[in-house]
């Protein structure tokens, strides 16, 4: 048998831990841990609506953002398997992106780990350097008082 998958055939499920940055046509398993209220934000491509939830495995767990109609799609609670999903990362954290193209269903309980059986971890992402430097490479806010020589006050 081949390790060969047909370019036809649905990708296969991914363990929350196991999702890097940059994937596409994700597909997942998992338990809707928390969810977040539908709200409206203005993006490049104009107004759009989004709602967020917490979504784990039995490895970890991830932030989702639901897009457009897909918002507000999921309750806490529900096991669920999302398919067409795609990856980004925030802040060294990978992150789902679940949106028209996704597909959200509800699936049996069994499949997944009940809330309390979720592990804490998170999936990471290497952090980009956006040439700002860290305080310990020297970058960051300069010391305000560097140079100055003001009197301190006493309090008695």
């Amino acid at each position: 048998m081949s390790e060969e998958k047909d370019m036809g055939e649905e990708p296969q499920n991914k363990k929350i831990m196991d999702l890097k940055q940059g994937e596409s046509s994700v597909s997942i398993k998992a338990r809707v841990l928390e969810t977040g209220d539908t709200k409206t934000i203005e993006t490049k491509k104009g107004t759009r609506t989004i709602s967020e939830a917490i979504l784990g495995d039995d490895t970890g767990r991830i932030k989702a953002t639901f897009w457009g109609d897909k918002a507000g799609s999921v309750q806490e609670g529900q096991a669920v398997e999302v398919k067409g999903a795609w990856t980004t990362s925030f802040r060294g954290k990978v992150q789902l992106n679940v949106g028209s193209s996704s597909e959200v269903s509800q699936i049996d309980d069994s499949e997944v780990p009940q809330k309390d059986e979720v592990p804490e971890s998170e999936p990471t992402a290497p952090m980009e350097d956006r040439g700002y430097g860290s305080r310990r490479q020297g970058g960051g806010r300069r010391d305000y008082r560097q140079g100055r020589n003001y009197p301190r006050k006493r309090e008695w």
